[in-house]
């Protein structure tokens, strides 16, 4: 799915969006940019993409923010290693654009 599809679907729920350059800059970024929620593609870097959702939850000042990782249906059974690594949830690429406001409301639900 390209990112700008979701960026552009985020905006018109209203919400502000900030796309890194990369995924370490957004891991090195997230503390000062305080997201409400950080959706991160697994695509073929899946493995990078999983050490850096580990490092977000370990870091202290990033560890209560929501992680949607998503990827094509062919890549979910990287699932289970994205939750492992502290993924809020794991879906699959088309279901995030098909159901954005629910399963926003799923990840930011205080409990």
């Amino acid at each position: 799915m390209p990112g700008t599809q979701l960026v552009n679907r985020l905006q018109d729920l209203h919400y502000r969006v900030h796309v890194p350059g990369s995924a370490e800059d957004l891991v090195a970024g997230a503390p000062n940019l305080r997201p409400m929620v950080i959706f991160m593609e697994l695509g073929m870097q899946r493995d990078n993409i999983c050490a850096l959702i580990a490092r977000l939850r370990r870091d202290p000042l990033t560890a209560h923010i929501p992680i949607v990782a998503f990827a094509s249906e062919a890549a979910l059974p990287i699932k289970t290693a994205a939750e492992e690594a502290g993924a809020t949830a794991v879906v699959a690429d088309a279901a995030v654009l098909a159901h954005l406001p629910q399963l926003l409301e799923q990840v930011l639900r205080v409990e």
